[in-house]
């Protein structure tokens, strides 16, 4: 599998330039992966954060589904574009500093791994590219709703 993903640029990018390789916890270090395009992306602004989710989320529905068809398991714990996506884009609603990223990716990871009411649902569900992408936008919008009354809270 190594040799295959470090070849094929599709199934590079959807294991997050082999972060999806790690032996443990592939979808958290895909996650760390996440936040590190987010914190590259800072410079550019609101706007253009927002181009860069919406490109990370409409690539990804086609770079997903095309890895599991490649891989034949419809969400193999190492395609990690999902985890990517779904952490940048908690990173939106996060200020920049250590405490709000390191809440919002503990929350993200939080309801990623735990998947509650509808994530495990549409986790088993719904195929291919939006079935894999889907139930990690919900966990990051869950873990945003839950960022933003956070701060909210501590304001």
């Amino acid at each position: 599998m190594r040799h295959k993903v470090l070849t094929d640029p599709v199934m590079l990018l959807a294991f997050g330039l082999g972060t999806g390789l790690a032996p443990v916890a592939p979808g958290t270090f895909g996650s760390l992966f996440g936040l590190v395009i987010a914190w590259w992306t800072l410079p550019l602004g609101f706007a253009w954060r927002i181009v860069v989710a919406i490109g990370l989320v409409l690539s990804g529905l086609w770079i997903c589904g095309a890895a599991a068809r490649r891989t034949g398991v419809h969400d193999h714990p190492g395609i990690v574009w999902d985890e990517i996506a779904g952490m940048y884009l908690v990173l939106l609603f996060a200020p920049p500093g250590l405490f709000a990223w390191a809440l919002g990716f503990g929350l993200f990871r939080l309801f990623d791994i735990w998947k509650p009411w509808p994530i495990r649902d549409l986790d088993h569900r719904l195929g291919g590219g939006p079935g894999i992408m889907l139930d990690d936008l919900v966990a990051a919008l869950y873990a945003a709703v839950l960022l933003v009354v956070t701060q909210w809270l501590i304001s």
